[in-house]
């Protein structure tokens, strides 16, 4: 039957298959896959929807194992009939996702190929899926592998269903099943998350909006995501990405006759969403807990966002439950006793705070106050405020400085950066007010126009004994001093300053104006996690630990995810024992004398910015950091172009300080914080480094017949003359004479009229233009705004 090699030829021709045996072949081969095509399909039985498309709950548990709320996507889902669901809904799907899904057979030979060949070449599958294929994924497969054999199943069951079950059917049951984003699966539940109103009450351009949620919420929801990095998933641009999604898809309606065009003009703007609404088990601080918790569960790539919402996992969080409450009864004690806006609406009103609590051994996130309650205040004012640090960035200055040291002005530039004086807290800066900042070689700094630059302290005073008003470092520390931590960090170099900040556990895009002399003085707005969490380095000796809220995830298979300390040396134990022991004197006797607490060793820091538009305390003891914000932001989205507020008279304060209210609360919480605890003591540190400019600023000497102005420097009358006070000695110096030493040099140069001089942390009252657009920085929250921060000075 088979003639081959054929016995009737010679040679070669003997092993050339004859038309026969070819075709013969070819349709053996051919029947058989339609014999086992067949086979299969009359294998294959429908699956049965329920099993496998019912959410269940997350549940979420304390430090300590005890349940804190169960919660999941059940909670989300109602299935309705096709008949409440709108003409407009089903065109919109059928327009975007398959044009041709009522003639169709429930698959689409085109698309499966193409996603057969991206999966062999190793690729997901990218498209080409009908809405029965849809259907039947999400519906009826429990297995969401991207796989050939699973593909090859959906293929089957699809034409299984498309031939047994009805396209109304089918349509129905996709649009209850597909997931929405927002923890919404089926239509009624995104109506209700998104719009607040019932499936059938969706007008077209809601129904296509919710069209564009099916290509994956994490990109079009205009809330944003937590998800991804916030560059690919912000407000702004899933915002651009819905509107584009929604528009293109009410064409389509128009072009397949689904829409008339006069009613489609209707809708050229985004639909208005409602803030993502959390149910009453999420009120209070518990829903800010949960996000954190989601964050970190998906940053871990255990689970996707789309398996979290379907529910099934118990996760294990940090967060001590009683150090919770306690946080959040200190800063309720604030609001109650202090901030009145009924009695003063004109500074009373918008205050917030945010708070943080780190153990210092672990990075185990302890407490967060994330805000009033998180069903009204979206923004987790633990993690993302834009609120500026002011003065509790100065200890990433000190650090820096003990770390690399100084640079050496006699050297060039390149040379400088290698051999460095490590300096010591006793190191003496200037303290003078107004003072003109030097680069490191001594020539006066300048930005890209050409201003100069001269630095305010915080009430606009000279600390130190004069004439030279020098002062060590620790006490430069303790009084909050800006003009000395912005010439040291000129010294250093702002490059090492931000450095220091980032291995100390700052994030690098949260550091703001390191180009300008002011960045060392806190016009960056990290998050209270992170200050907690860097402080924290300091704590534990120079080891620096990630901040996490998760300690690991499991399912009804068992652990999936467990949470690992890493740690690395951020400075030497010689470094952040000095800062420490330097942060303590700020507690002892200086601005943080509201943190004490009896009994035990702090250190800490306050800060304040310019504008007074923000407030922190910084602090830890050897257990535990915490961190402090206080601010004024409007929660109204209302509102346009919304900016942080002065506080000038907020709580019946003349001004706000971080020695107020933030270290108020700081003080209250952690008495009861640690509570129970061991009292221990930080490591007593070594010496370090070698101190600089302890030789005292030369002085003019005298000459025989001196002039008025040589007298005034060299020893200021008790009245001097006005006409005489600014002058300076004659002949005038050239403009580059101050040595980086000469910390009380003056060359006569104006910089600024004597304030802020020109770019990011200009002093209060400066006269110097605004910051151009690239000197501000924007900050998403996640209700799907943005806060413009311009870069102000910080003081004390």
């Amino acid at each position: 039957m088979i003639d081959y090699p054929r016995h009737n030829r010679d040679g070669w021709q003997r092993w050339v298959p004859s038309w026969r045996l070819v075709s013969g072949l070819c349709i053996a081969f051919f029947g058989c896959l339609v014999g086992a095509a067949g086979l299969a399909y009359a294998m294959v039985s429908i699956p049965i929807v329920d099993d496998s498309a019912t959410a269940q709950n997350n549940v979420y548990y304390w430090a300590d194992n005890t349940q804190m709320v169960a919660t999941g996507g059940d909670r989300n889902r109602q299935s309705v009939n096709l008949s409440q669901i709108p003409k407009e809904m089903r065109n919109a799907v059928i327009s975007q996702e398959n044009k041709t899904f009522y003639s169709d057979s429930g698959i689409d030979p085109k698309g499966i190929a193409r996603a057969v060949f991206n999966m062999a070449k190793g690729g997901e599958t990218q498209g080409g899926s009908t809405i029965t294929q849809q259907y039947v994924k999400n519906a009826m497969l429990n297995d969401q592998s991207q796989t050939i054999s699973r593909k090859v199943k959906e293929i089957f069951v699809s034409i299984k269903v498309g031939t047994d079950v009805s396209k109304d059917d089918i349509l129905e049951g996709y649009l209850n099943s597909a997931y929405y984003g927002r923890g919404a699966y089926g239509i009624q539940a995104a109506a209700r998350a998104y719009f607040n109103v019932d499936a059938v009450d969706l007008n077209p351009g809601q129904c296509a909006f919710l069209s564009a949620m099916l290509k994956g919420a994490t990109y079009y929801d205009p809330a944003g995501s937590v998800s991804v990095d916030p560059v690919g998933a912000t407000p702004a641009a899933n915002k651009k990405r819905a509107h584009s999604q929604m528009q293109d898809t009410l064409d389509k309606m128009v072009e397949y006759g689904h829409l008339s065009q006069t009613e489609r003009a209707k809708y050229t703007d985004l639909p208005t969403t409602q803030n993502p609404q959390s149910n009453a088990k999420l009120g209070g601080q518990i829903g800010y807990l949960v996000r954190l918790a989601q964050a970190s569960v998906l940053k871990s790539g255990a689970v996707t966002e789309q398996q979290l919402e379907k529910g099934g996992y118990s996760i294990y969080t940090t967060f001590d439950k009683k150090k919770v409450n306690e946080l959040e009864k200190a800063v309720k004690k604030v609001y109650k006793e202090k901030i009145d806006p009924k009695k003063r609406p004109e500074t009373d009103t918008h205050v917030q705070f945010g708070g943080a609590s780190v153990d210092t051994q672990t990075g185990a996130i302890k407490a967060i106050y994330g805000g009033e309650d998180a069903t009204k205040h979206f923004t987790n004012n633990a993690d993302v405020t834009g609120a500026q640090v002011g003065s509790t960035f100065k200890p990433f200055v000190l650090a820096a400085a003990m770390k690399w040291g100084v640079r050496d002005p006699d050297l060039g530039e390149v040379q400088a950066q290698d051999e460095r004086t490590v300096v010591s807290p006793k190191s003496l800066y200037s303290g003078k007010n107004n003072l003109k900042i030097n680069n490191y070689d001594g020539s006066i700094w300048e930005n890209e126009e050409g201003k100069q630059w001269r630095q305010e302290n915080d009430g606009q005073d000279d600390v130190g004994d004069p004439p030279d008003y020098k002062i060590d470092l620790r006490e430069a520390m303790r009084e909050s001093v800006n003009s000395a931590f912005v010439q040291l960090g000129m010294d250093v170099g702002l490059d090492k300053v931000k450095e220091a900040a980032v291995d100390a556990g700052l994030l690098e895009d949260s550091l703001a104006g390191s180009g300008y002399p002011s960045f060392s003085i806190g016009v960056s707005d990290p998050s209270a996690i992170r200050m907690a969490g860097a402080y924290a380095t300091f704590a534990d000796s120079g080891k620096q630990r990630e901040p996490y809220s998760v300690t690991k995830v499991t399912n009804k298979d068992g652990p999936i995810y467990t949470h690992k300390v890493e740690e690395k040396q951020a400075f030497t134990a010689k470094v952040a024992d000095n800062v420490t022991d330097v942060l303590k004197t700020v507690v002892e006797k200086g601005t943080g004398t509201n943190a004490q607490l009896p009994g035990r060793e702090v250190a800490g820091k306050t800060g304040t910015t310019d504008g007074n538009k923000s407030a922190w305390f910084v602090g830890y003891t050897p257990q535990m950091s915490t961190a402090i914000s206080m601010y004024r932001y409007p929660d109204d989205e209302t509102i346009k172009n919304r900016t942080f507020l002065e506080m000038y008279g907020t709580g019946g304060e003349k001004k706000i300080h971080g020695a107020s209210f933030p270290s108020t609360i700081w003080q209250d919480y952690m008495s009861d914080a640690m509570k129970g605890m061991e009292v221990e003591k930080f490591p007593k540190p070594e010496p370090i480094g070698e101190v600089i400019n302890d030789t005292p600023s030369p002085t003019p000497t005298p000459s025989p017949s001196p002039s008025a102005s040589e007298t005034e420097e060299a020893s200021p009358s008790p009245t001097p003359s006005p006409s005489n006070t600014q002058t300076s000695p004659s002949p005038p110096a050239p403009t580059n004479t101050c040595g980086v030493f000469e910390l009380d040099c003056d060359d006569g140069g104006n910089a600024g009229n004597g304030n802020g001089g020109n770019g990011p942390g200009g002093s209060e009252g400066s006269e110097s233009p605004s910051p151009t657009s690239s000197e501000t920085g924007e900050e998403g929250d996640d209700s799907g705004n943005s806060r413009g921060n311009t870069i102000w000075g910080a003081n004390g």
